[in-house]
């Protein structure tokens, strides 16, 4: 193998390897969560930058005008931890410590946090607007899935 041949396989076995890193690094958890909402609701689809603005509650009311309940899994949830930072694009200590300046402030209340699952699906059931996130394996019971743009 000439020095010509050795470089440009290096060169592409590089590349190769960077694109696969990217590729993954820009969908880091795509199948390990789903977002759910109550059937009720006729919103079917919703963007990143809706769903951020919702559980940071920045924006209350959906599309349709109907009040936006946001729900939490708790803080070690893995699940919460893959969700935090693919749609809020922050660690959820970072969210944490958002929150507790709003209380602080006065200015407003972080969505509840639920144990786990199976009591997200419960809320979202059971609450006009609700949504929130669930692990890609977990028993929907009814809940829409919401596809996230």
């Amino acid at each position: 193998m000439t020095y010509r041949s050795r470089i440009v396989a290096i060169t592409t076995a590089f590349v190769a390897g960077t694109a696969i890193v990217m590729s993954a690094h820009a969908m880091p958890s795509r199948g390990s969560y789903v977002v759910v909402c109550n059937p009720n609701s006729s919103v079917t689809a919703v963007n990143r930058t809706f769903l951020q603005d919702a559980f940071l509650k920045r924006v209350t009311v959906w599309p349709t005008g109907e009040a936006t309940r946001p729900v939490d899994l708790p803080p070690g949830s893995p699940t919460r931890r893959r969700f935090t930072e693919d749609v809020l694009k922050r660690k959820v200590d970072a969210v944490r410590n958002f929150w507790q300046q709003r209380i602080f402030a006065g200015r407003d209340l972080p969505p509840p946090e639920l144990g786990d699952d199976d009591q997200v699906i419960k809320f979202v059931l059971r609450v006009p607007g609700a949504v929130g996130y669930v692990s890609a394996g977990a028993a929907l019971n009814g809940a829409k899935v919401l596809t996230v743009k």
